[in-house]
């Protein structure tokens, strides 16, 4: 939530605009309301509930120094967390303290159950929500925890209808913790478009870079945040 302010996000729908002038006939040239992950806050919650009753996720409260040194390297296996053994029961009890505040930033977080020798160490019992005491600009103060986006993307993509989500290249060894969320959430009919719709696939493509021209959300946003320019409406920009 600190990292995308009300300004940025109405800069980005400009910009839409502004690329597909002329196209459409209707000021918004998209369908519907604009999609948020902020919407399905309470669906992906309910998500993380249902996955802890299967046995599927826990809550962790290794340190993050030693989260890093339990997950291995890309050579040797991770290690498997003294807290993954927790019964559902505290689970459960833990979570529902995260979500009702009664946590420090840091002291727990809630990761999935998989396979800490995996090779692919996105499949390492990654993380799925943390805790972070910050307002957000569309839910306010409504939550005090938050899900990390490897786990909210394929959730959302699902509750949207999405056949095809498209990404960069970069993102492709977190596919198949994308196509896990999916299969693992589908029996419980949390995922309503995906029971009635073909699941949502995660599809990567290569980028077109342009030269001499900065791209990268981190770059632009500091740009903005140093006075560099004089905000997201700087022609510069």
């Amino acid at each position: 939530p600190s990292k995308e302010d009300e300004e940025y996000v109405n800069s980005i729908l400009e910009d839409v605009k502004w690329i597909q002038q002329g196209l459409f006939d209707d000021e918004k040239p998209w369908e519907g309301e604009v999609r948020k992950t902020s919407s399905y806050f309470d669906t992906i919650y309910d998500c993380a509930v249902a996955l802890i009753k299967s046995g599927d996720a826990y809550i962790d409260s290794l340190t993050a120094e030693e989260m890093r040194e339990y997950r291995g390297t890309l050579t040797e296996p991770g290690k498997e967390s003294p807290y993954r053994t927790r019964s559902i029961e505290e689970n459960l009890q833990l979570f529902e303290g995260m979500r009702n505040g009664d946590f420090e930033e840091g002291t727990h977080v809630l990761r999935a159950k998989i396979d800490m020798a995996s090779p692919n160490i996105n499949m390492r019992d990654p993380t799925l929500y943390r805790i972070k005491h910050e307002s957000h600009q569309e839910t306010g103060d409504k939550w005090c925890i938050y899900p990390m986006y490897d786990f909210s993307h394929p959730i959302s993509d699902a509750l949207e209808g999405i056949t095809h989500s498209l990404c960069t290249l970069e993102f492709e060894d977190h596919r198949p913790f994308y196509d896990w969320t999916v299969e693992k959430l589908q029996p419980t009919g949390l995922l309503k478009n995906a029971v009635e719709n073909p699941s949502p696939q995660q599809i990567e493509f290569s980028r077109l870079n342009v030269k001499s021209t900065v791209l990268s959300k981190r770059k632009l946003i500091q740009l903005v945040t140093s006075g560099s320019v004089s905000g997201w409406d700087d022609p510069r920009m």
